[in-house]
């Protein structure tokens, strides 16, 4: 077999498993992931058998390989491996992996720094540096750090972590080394996606109101469409809870109450109690009886109308009606 990028195979493993299998495998990849791939199979005129073969031999052995080692660890899955596939193709393999876990090892480093040291030292970095740590980083830590950057890096820095895609594995290897030197520490860290889109989206709900508006403001003058997508993920509608009966009160003046009805067809009982409470027991009453009524609704009108209630939420916040619990918050003086 010729030697294939990533791509590549994953277009020949898409092309072997057949449509129906590829289109449901697609719902689980990123729209970059799902271009790149797409690209690839329209590249493809032909697949000759015996590469097809290759690629289906080895995405079973590496996903076999990864099973493995989550049960017992890499000596366990080399063992298992030599069994399965001999000793010269199970050390390629766990070679492999080996690698993949070793890249990220300076990651780890990172998450048990001290806070204080952390935003110091990473102010020193590259932005796209930057933006790499604070993918690895879980939502809160990554709030609390580009908060802690000058103002001039903070939408820099948010905007390449939204655009990061997929980043060689030895560029990865060596900046965790480096970190890790830096850090004087050690430890282990796996994952599977930096960045992107929806990470920026968690970290600007972590961060406190005033600081995420404006980097935000500051990204949708460069880039407004990525400002929309990063908004669209900031708020969904089950995020409804935690708005207090004070802010509920205030949605429940502007919703339309047939789009109301529609948006809690798709919802936990906790959210429509959430909102029950603060009606009367009367249109408490009509409203369960319309949904009722209703029968059974399409997904999508569902989804439509909770964006335009999600939309009305956003308006008042942006009003100063209604607040948003979540990290930061608003500061009072007395």
């Amino acid at each position: 077999m010729a030697k294939l990028s990533g791509a590549q195979k994953a277009a020949v493993l898409m092309v072997a498993l057949g449509d129906e299998t590829a289109a449901s495998i697609f719902k689980f990849l990123e729209e970059d992931e799902i271009q790149n791939i797409s690209k690839e199979i329209a590249l493809t005129k032909h697949v000759q058998p015996e590469t097809a073969d290759e690629v289906l031999e080895e995405f079973h052995t590496m996903t076999l390989a990864k099973t493995y080692i989550a049960q017992g660890g890499i000596e366990y899955a080399k063992k298992l491996l030599i069994k399965s596939v001999g000793p010269e193709a199970a050390r390629k393999i766990i070679d492999r992996l080996t690698k993949a876990l070793e890249s990220s090892a300076g990651f780890s480093s990172i998450e048990r720094a001290n806070p204080q040291q952390l935003s110091k030292f990473i102010q020193n970095e590259h932005p796209q540096t930057i933006a790499l740590i604070l993918a690895h980083l879980n939502a809160s830590q990554a709030g609390d750090l580009i908060a802690s950057l000058p103002e001039t890096l903070r939408a820099d820095v948010a905007m390449r972590m939204a655009n990061l895609q997929e980043i060689s594995p030895e560029v990865v290897r060596r900046i965790s080394l480096i970190l890790e030197q830096k850090l004087e520490a050690l430890g282990s860290f796996a994952t599977e996606a930096y960045g992107g889109v929806r990470a920026v989206a968690e970290l600007f709900n972590r961060m406190d109101r005033t600081t995420g508006r404006v980097v935000l403001e500051k990204i949708e003058n460069e880039n407004p469409q990525l400002a929309a997508s990063i908004r669209d993920l900031m708020f969904v509608f089950d995020d409804i809870l935690l708005i207090d009966d004070l802010g509920i009160a205030e949605i429940l003046k502007r919703v339309d109450k047939k789009s109301l009805t529609t948006a809690l067809k798709g919802t936990s009982e906790e959210l429509r109690n959430q909102f029950f409470r603060n009606m009367s027991s009367r249109a408490v009453e009509l409203m369960k009886e319309e949904m009722e009524f209703m029968g059974p609704v399409k997904l999508k009108d569902v989804e439509k109308a909770q964006h335009e209630i999600v939309e009305i939420v956003r308006q008042l916040e942006e009003e100063g009606v209604i607040s948003i619990g979540g990290g930061g918050g608003d500061d009072y003086v007395s």
